[in-house]
């Protein structure tokens, strides 16, 4: 495994260049070989590229606090190995790319008062920020289920290629939360007033759509992504225009639902006058007057999202859309403070993904209830326990 360099050889090289090189094989072999293939995430060197894999395709991959603070040293460690080109973060198995955050175990902490309510929001938004901020080039392989913690660890990055089988939303307002991880950031910049449609209704988006819809950079055949990753891994040094260049070509090559128009086209027109309002209260009403099959399936299923979440939601979007994204992130912490100390996170995670009943019974449980000055309250700075980035 090269660790047998001919004695000749060896003399003859500098000693330090040889010491170096050393390390470097030692170190390849021990990630190599030291690999817990059970672990929740796998972290591998392949050729040019530093590989991230969510490996708990049993939970969807969804993140829990250890995976997120592993990816974040391997990652700024990778950011500054002059070995390591290009990273790459997947899912393991077919379903899914990543579910989310765990969110089951986030409640049971908040009901015990327990610290993780702030720790996995906090390295969350770090990894997410790190992500954001990487200096090489970062594709993400969103195959299969990519939802709330799974688009924070991908949506940032430089490259998103989504496949047949990605299924995207950002379904946070259903369980009384908001559509954190950067949603702040990057759902108000989509075009027209999707971003606030997708993040209020927690609409799915199948395929080509979540490239149609800008969330993917580049959409393949679900059994190219091996070979895809393989010719990624196997560029010599590659910067972010040789990357691109790759992805691009196989963009190119996939004829699959290239000819089907994006899903909401036709409704786009409908999306960016009845999403365009300044409070929810509006918006539900410019929903019922218009009184189209679509405007009133969009109402019945506003309808039954948590009102706390839905106002808070449509004004982290609307500050969202002006702010850096680490000022998204700063505003995004407090508001997860705010939904842990509430009621509504733990009904929603209680009605949809405990009872199952789908009967969650929120408080307040009208958006008139929900006042300017609990929302003030939710944005405003936790001062020294603020998220600093």
């Amino acid at each position: 495994m090269g660790l047998l360099v001919a004695p000749g050889l060896r003399q003859r090289l500098p000693r330090l260049k040889s010491f170096n090189r050393l390390q470097n094989i030692v170190q390849h072999l021990s990630m190599s070989t030291a690999m817990d293939t059970s672990a929740d995430v796998l972290l591998e060197k392949r050729g040019c590229a530093g590989v991230i894999t969510m490996n708990r395709p049993k939970a969807l991959n969804a993140l829990n606090v250890t995976m997120v603070q592993q990816m974040y040293l391997q990652l700024k460690k990778w950011e500054q190995d002059p070995n390591t080109s290009l990273i790459i973060i997947k899912g393991a198995g077919d379903k899914a790319f990543c579910a989310g955050g765990d969110i089951r175990v986030i409640m049971e902490a908040g009901k015990r008062g327990d610290r993780l309510v702030h720790d996995f929001f906090r390295e969350e938004y770090i990894l997410d920020n790190a992500i954001g901020t990487c200096q090489k080039p970062f594709v993400a392989l969103i195959h299969g289920i990519t939802m709330g913690g799974g688009v924070g660890v991908s949506v940032h990055g430089h490259f998103r290629v989504a496949t047949e089988k990605t299924l995207f939303a950002m379904p946070e307002t259903a369980i009384g939360l908001f559509p954190d991880v950067g949603g702040g950031f990057f759902l108000p910049r989509l075009p027209g007033k999707l971003g606030y449609f997708l993040a209020l209704t927690g609409y799915r988006l199948k395929g080509r759509d979540v490239y149609k819809a800008g969330i993917a950079t580049h959409f393949i055949e679900a059994e190219k992504v091996a070979v895809l990753e393989k010719d990624l891994t196997e560029l010599k040094s590659p910067t972010k225009e040789n990357v691109a260049d790759i992805l691009d070509y196989y963009h190119k090559q996939c004829k699959l639902d290239q000819e089907k128009e994006f899903v909401l086209g036709e409704h786009m027109d409908k999306i960016n006058s009845l999403f365009a309002a300044d409070s929810m209260e509006e918006i539900v009403q410019k929903l019922s007057k218009d009184g189209s099959p679509f405007a009133l399936d969009q109402l019945k299923t506003i309808r039954n999202m948590s009102p706390t979440s839905l106002k808070m939601t449509l004004r982290q979007l609307r500050e969202g859309a002006s702010l850096s994204l680490q000022d998204v992130f700063i505003m995004e912490y407090r508001l997860s403070q705010a939904c842990m100390r509430g009621h509504d996170f733990y009904e929603g995670v209680r009605a949809v993904l405990i009872d199952k009943d789908q009967s969650p019974k929120w408080k307040p449980a009208t958006l008139e209830d929900v006042t300017d000055e609990f929302l003030d309250s939710c944005f405003k700075s936790l001062g020294s326990d603020d998220l600093k980035l």
